[in-house]
């Protein structure tokens, strides 16, 4: 199973950016190429790049301020969990997002995604 991480700093508090990152349905409103999300149950259903895509919440911390997931159907994968995890840095906040996936080559995939949401949730969040 291949590993991989993607992370980044935001200047907004750890408060303030586990509000957007812990909301489970709302990955639609800050990760680019997502069409539409629902949720439905631990389902999160995303629309994007023409694909339908099913993630599975497997863990909600809030204290930890962090969010386990799985792809649960609709994506070419044998098997996929994700953590994404909001610490303190100060007055600011550092993300990481974490995956575990196989094939090996997914997870490499994935990283170059989560990165880039995360460059994205940056942009989002500090405004």
């Amino acid at each position: 199973m291949g590993t991989g991480k993607a992370e980044i700093d935001i200047d907004r508090s750890a408060d303030e950016v586990w509000a957007v990152v812990g909301d489970f349905g709302g990955i639609a409103g800050w990760m680019p190429g997502m069409d539409s999300c629902r949720v439905e149950g631990d389902n999160r259903i995303v629309e994007t790049m023409g694909m339908t895509i099913t993630e599975r919440l497997i863990a909600k911390d809030d204290a930890g301020r962090a969010l386990t997931y799985s792809i649960a159907d609709g994506a070419p994968v044998e098997r996929h969990e994700a953590v994404i995890t909001v610490t303190p840095a100060g007055d600011a906040s550092h993300v990481t997002w974490v995956v575990d996936a196989a094939p090996d080559e997914m997870a490499d995939l994935m990283v170059t995604i989560y990165q880039q949401a995360l460059d994205t949730l940056k942009v989002h969040v500090e405004g």
